[in-house]
């Protein structure tokens, strides 16, 4: 008995009716449409994911700054982990920070600057922001160790809600806070 293909469709017309539908779909995308490439709440809760984030890292580094005012024997110490939060403000601020679109102060902290801004009065009053730093360099040391490890599990928490580049930061500066907090952190049994 010779061979006959199947009642239905040829593979012709299942060709071409995907070629016409492909064609049809590639027309309408290049229409022009008013639809950009991400969705507008995309872009805005990455704008404020990245304002907060910012904000964070600006109070670390007021942390910073009371701790190297209080105890300006720990600024040497301090100083390159400072430089590293700096960095982040700065990377962490929306691409369009240099256009003034900045949020908070992102690129004035960018600066890496290691000069402590919180610095007292000669009237000894507490430096900006208020920040309370103990006055044992050790339990200074180990507030600052807490605000960083705290903050680092802020941002490793805040990964799943962030787009993609933003989660890929968020990862890397919460990694380095906290290897800030382990250095800030005596080893056990250490003398100070």
């Amino acid at each position: 008995m010779p061979w006959t293909p199947p009642p239905g469709p040829s593979r012709r017309s299942l060709l071409a009716g995907a070629a016409a539908t492909a064609g049809a779909a590639l027309a309408g995308g290049c229409s022009g449409g008013s639809r950009p490439p991400v969705p507008p709440s995309g872009v805005a809760l990455e704008r404020r994911m990245r304002a907060s984030a910012v904000r964070d890292s600006e109070r670390l580094l007021e942390r910073y700054d009371a701790t190297a005012a209080a105890h300006p024997a720990l600024a040497g110490r301090l100083a390159p982990l400072r430089s590293a939060v700096a960095a982040h403000a700065g990377a962490l601020a929306w691409p369009a920070a240099g256009a003034g679109g900045a949020p908070g102060k992102a690129a004035g902290a960018a600066s890496g600057s290691a000069a402590p801004t919180g610095a007292p009065s000669p009237g000894g009053t507490p430096p900006a922001g208020g920040v309370q730093v103990p006055p044992e360099p050790d339990k200074a040391l180990a507030a600052l160790a807490d605000a960083e490890q705290a903050l680092a599990e802020a941002r490793t928490a805040a990964l799943a809600g962030a787009p993609g580049e933003l989660a890929r930061m968020l990862a890397s500066v919460a990694a380095c806070g906290a290897v800030h907090a382990h250095l800030l952190t005596p080893a056990p049994g250490a003398a100070s």
